[in-house]
């Protein structure tokens, strides 16, 4: 199966710099040292940022916005609420992991769902943002996955699931995951990761008008230079494993640079 990339909104949002950019935190109650840094970033990002952009795999798993009200996943909102509070907008875009995420929690959490992918101008750049599994079109069998699970009436039957049994399925899902993850050695991507195709990225800084794709997903963080622009890719977190990893990406009038890493 060959994926489609959709096309990105013909208006591009505007907004301040400097804006910041993470992706794949994979939130849990497990990671208790991930999500600590992750509060040290709102705490800094109110003093120091415009506008915060988490592009998708924010929690580890999301089965619906009932989750909204659980005591991990509230915290987490009213804590994107303080910020967005102090006049730091707050954007979030769907992951592989999280892409069931509503407008319950986003209204709980003061945020902004942006669909992928989504055109920012910033710093007077035009900028091309996506969680970036639909730039893995080389990837058969997730491609598979994605087309059906983005599939609203595929959607509508799993809510209408009792709460329990998704949870379950996640659950399990997960730690098929971890398995693989296990397996593989340090430093290396997990197996189940596809990297993004080179033709992929170029079709979407072309259809975007942009010279700069921003993404997650991958796990693959770096800098890449292609025929059509530049590509930043994020770190995913893990701060609580034996390869601790974080960071912030930030695009201000100077373009763009990581902050230090955050622990």
């Amino acid at each position: 199966m060959t994926a489609t990339l959709p096309a990105p909104a013909a208006a591009p949002i505007e907004v301040p710099a400097p804006a910041w950019f993470i992706s794949d935190l994979h939130l849990t109650p497990g990671m208790p040292r991930t999500l600590a840094a992750f509060q040290h970033v709102l705490d800094d990002a109110a003093r120091q940022a415009r506008a915060l952009f988490i592009l998708g795999d924010f929690f580890e798993f999301w089965v619906g916005d009932e989750e909204t009200d659980t005591p991990f996943a509230a915290g987490i909102a009213a804590a994107l609420r303080r910020l967005a509070d102090t006049g730091v907008p707050v954007f979030l875009m769907h992951g592989n992991r999280d892409f069931l995420i509503g407008q319950r929690f986003a209204r709980a959490a003061g945020a902004t769902l942006l669909p992928d992918p989504t055109v920012i101008v910033c710093g007077g750049a035009r900028v091309v943002l996506s969680h970036g599994d639909l730039l893995c079109i080389d990837d058969p069998r997730y491609n598979r996955f994605r087309h059906w699970t983005r599939k609203g009436w595929v959607q509508r039957l799993f809510l209408a699931l009792p709460l329990n049994t998704r949870l379950k399925i996640a659950r399990r899902l997960r730690a098929d995951s971890e398995a693989g993850r296990a397996r593989q050695a340090d430093g290396a991507a997990p197996p189940d990761y596809g990297d993004a195709s080179p033709a992929a990225v170029e079709a979407l800084l072309a259809s975007s008008a942009a010279r700069t794709l921003v993404h997650g997903h991958t796990h693959r963080p770096a800098r890449h230079t292609h025929a059509g622009g530049e590509r930043w890719v994020l770190t995913d977190w893990d701060l609580d494993g034996r390869r601790p990893r974080a960071a912030v990406l930030q695009l201000d009038a100077d373009g763009f640079r990581l902050l230090p890493r955050v622990d």
